[in-house]
């Protein structure tokens, strides 16, 4: 999926009638509700794998667990890993919050460009 402002789908949106462009950012600000969701538990699963990491790390180090290579070795994968995956989605969530406020703004604009209408036709 695309996020930014400038993806294929902008030329879509802006053509046509004001209700279909409406309706498609509707689906648009859906579809970027739903990538959020799946980032926001991305991220949980990295903070866990972090939290876990950690602790196994420090158990290891005070002496709680014996030393097992391989299980020190998940431990840090789990550390690392976790923070990368943690920093990647935090930058793509806020790519998307992006461009659904930008999506929003585009609707309510079209919106009261809708209403205008109704009111001057009324007139």
């Amino acid at each position: 999926m695309n996020i930014g402002g400038e993806n294929p789908q902008s030329s879509e949106i802006e053509d046509g009638d004001p209700r279909d462009q409406i309706a498609r950012l509707e689906s648009r600000i859906e579809e970027l509700a739903e990538a959020l969701a799946r980032c926001r538990k991305i991220k949980l699963i990295s903070q866990i794998a972090i939290a876990g990491g950690g602790i196994w790390l420090l158990a290891v180090t005070i002496g709680v667990i014996g030393l097992d290579p391989m299980a020190m070795m998940a431990a840090i994968s789990g550390v690392i890993g976790g923070t990368v995956m943690y920093g990647s989605n935090t930058t793509t969530s806020r790519e998307i919050d992006a461009a659904m406020a930008e999506a929003e703004a585009r609707r309510t604009k079209l919106i009261g460009g809708l209403e205008l209408r109704v009111v001057g036709e009324g007139e």
